[in-house]
């Protein structure tokens, strides 16, 4: 540990972890336990610079806790996605190029300014002072070393100085940035008209002869896709699980060998109903959010059993309030602090009064207070799964390439590989392509693969293909269709209501421009039926289409009543008008300053994250997609 923070040490009982580097074990998902190959195998490579499952992870579960305990729009599910568990390895791959970047471009933090900045750290401080027993804790429950530790937190402080300068360059006007903020949280009173394409539907006539040509023309377009009846076996970690278990004693050396990372401080289970608001909301606004809140308190001080009821009709936290407000567990450091605060100052079955966070008025109830270290047989059953898994992953792995052969082999049939590996041939309906690439997840190699001359005219088996990972397939055609047009009298109605439908939308274009031209030269016309004027922001539509929330904001507001006017494709001409326009910073000073400070922060991050994208585009990327990815099916 530095000298200086030793002498700076104060303080013994703090109860705090660093969110950033301690995520409670049991938190974890099933493929975090992996202590075998899994837990060696780096997640990504970025050039030299290996990223660990475990840094993956960690950071993962920071972000799900984050969310839970912030009030934010929490769906689980979003946490089992590829594509969101991508974006959080993203984050971390352009966290290494950027320390990459400094390093060769010799920014330095000085151990005076290291030390000042872990002094200063509140998960490890306690009564307002550092706390040496408190930083000791982590690095131990983390299987660290100081030196470590301090080489990471160096590490950060070194990539937020190359950022904060990045950052520095995105110069935009005063000016500029004002008049686009002022723009950005403007609210518009809108209506809009349809003068729709069936009214007109009567005045059309389509001749035979149109109906003939537009078939020629596009006879592309009127055809039976290839399509093929096939069969395919399947390797899968889940198929394999069934095959593989764990004994008692195993589950208890592994409790055993990683108690002090099962360890964490005091938690605190505690329901919450929030009435929220937003960082542009008025003070009217808030006022009207914490006239509700007030409502809401007094009846649960009638009747403090209706918590859960009135939790899911009123509580706007979309993550707890069809669960009765329940948040589960969290220890400190988890919360925005007025709501940590309150938490742990309650009883057990205590509701609070209104508490007042950056996301708007809480009313908490403390629903129970749990110890330090989950004991054996909670954690058990989970740990045991885990450790299935882990197991079922290596034996997969270790059969893929014993597979592959056996189907590149056996090509002509894939009962040798179904009887060897004991797998089930499986016979899906005939599909094309489009339809097959569905079936599997989206991959499309497979298709390729089963489309191509080889497979389709010699009747072979394909590679062994992974579709998604832990899941590895081959396959063969049984049955192929080529492609086929389909006749002219079988299509003919389709493109009959096709070309009516084309020269109606012209006809109701054509008066649309004209009924336009009357609106902006102040005229009205009695024959458009408006919906009633609906107030919209950026981010509200009142129920108005996308298509014309992009037109709402592109019309030139100068001069009031405003006009535009777009094509619904087969559909209608649309007519969209603005009566009035708000300016919702005029008057609000503080609301400006922060909606000025949010527009550079973005603008900024804009600019990092070029810059991040560039240096992506220069390195060597290498990223193991089946341990990111998990077990799925296809």
């Amino acid at each position: 540990m530095l000298e200086l923070i030793r002498n700076h040490s104060k303080g013994w009982l703090a109860k705090i972890i660093l969110a950033a580097i301690t995520i409670p074990f049991a938190l974890f998902g099933i493929d975090q336990y992996l202590s075998g190959a899994g837990g060696k195998v780096p997640v990504a490579k970025v050039s030299n610079d290996e990223i660990s499952l475990q840094e993956y992870s960690s950071t993962l579960e920071s972000v799900r806790t984050r969310m839970q305990a912030q009030g934010e729009k929490y769906d689980a599910t979003m946490f089992d996605s590829p594509a969101f568990k991508q974006s959080i390895l993203d984050g971390l791959i352009m966290r290494r190029l950027v320390n990459t970047e400094t390093v060769n471009a010799n920014f330095q933090i000085g151990d005076k300014q290291l030390s000042d900045h872990i002094l200063a750290l509140p998960e490890f401080q306690e009564s307002g002072q550092f706390s040496e027993e408190i930083y000791q804790k982590t690095i131990k429950q983390n299987g660290l070393t100081a030196n470590k530790l301090e080489a990471s937190i160096r590490n950060d402080l070194v990539v937020q100085q190359a950022r904060d300068g990045l950052a520095s360059l995105a110069f935009t006007p005063k000016s500029t940035a004002a008049q686009a903020v002022q723009y950005q949280y403007q609210k518009r009173d809108v209506s809009m008209a349809e003068i729709k394409a069936s009214d007109f539907i009567s005045q059309v006539t389509v001749r035979p002869e149109q109906v003939e040509a537009y078939y020629e023309l596009h006879k592309e377009k009127f055809k039976v896709p290839e399509k093929v009846k096939m069969e395919f076996v399947l390797l899968s970690a889940a198929g394999l699980i069934n095959g593989v278990s764990v004994s008692d004693e195993e589950v208890k050396s592994f409790y055993d060998q990683n108690l002090d990372r099962f360890q964490g401080d005091e938690q605190r289970e505690a329901s919450h109903i929030l009435i929220g608001f937003g960082v542009s909301a008025t003070d009217e606004d808030k006022q009207k959010a914490n006239d509700q809140a007030l409502e809401i308190d007094a009846q649960l001080k009638t009747d403090p059993k209706r918590f859960e009821e009135l939790a899911v009709k009123f509580s706007q936290d979309p993550g707890s309030a069809s669960k009765g407000g329940g948040l589960g567990g969290f220890g400190r450091g988890a919360m925005v602090k007025p709501f940590e605060d309150a938490v742990f100052d309650m009883e057990v079955g205590q509701i609070s009064g209104i508490v007042e966070s950056e996301f708007g008025y809480h009313i908490i109830r403390l629903d129970g207070v749990t110890g330090t270290s989950p004991l054996f047989e909670d954690m058990k059953p989970q740990i045991k799964a885990d450790l299935i898994f882990q197991k079922a992953q290596i034996k997969y792995a270790e059969l893929t390439e014993e597979f592959s052969n056996t189907v590149y082999e056996q090509s002509g049939s894939l009962k040798p590989a179904a009887k060897k590996f004991n797998l089930t041939v499986q016979t899906p309906d005939w599909f094309s392509r489009e339809e097959g690439a569905k079936y599997f997840k989206g991959n499309t190699k497979i298709m390729d693969m089963v489309f191509s001359d080889e497979v389709v005219k010699n009747k072979r088996n394909t590679e062994a293909v992974e579709v998604s990972p832990n899941n590895l397939i081959a396959a063969r055609v049984v049955e192929h269709k080529p492609e086929a047009p389909r006749s002219f009298d079988e299509v003919k109605p389709g493109i009959e209501a096709l070309l009516k439908l084309e020269q109606a939308l012209k006809l109701a274009e054509e008066k649309g421009k004209v009924v336009l031209t009357k609106l902006e030269a102040g005229e009205q016309d009695e024959t458009l039926d408006w919906i009633p004027e609906v107030t919209v922001d950026r981010k509200t539509a009142q129920g108005l289409t996308e298509s014309v929330m992009n037109q709402v904001f592109k019309i030139n507001a100068t001069k009031l009543p405003a006009y535009a006017a777009f094509v619904d494709t087969n559909r209608a001409y649309v007519l969209v008008k603005v009566a009035n326009v708000m300016n919702v910073l005029d008057g609000d000073e503080d609301l400006k300053k922060r909606a000025e400070a949010e527009y550079e922060r973005a603008l900024a991050q804009e600019y990092v994250s070029s810059y991040g994208k560039s240096l992506k585009a220069r390195a060597d990327i290498e990223v193991n997609q089946q341990l990111l990815v998990g077990s799925q099916q296809p």
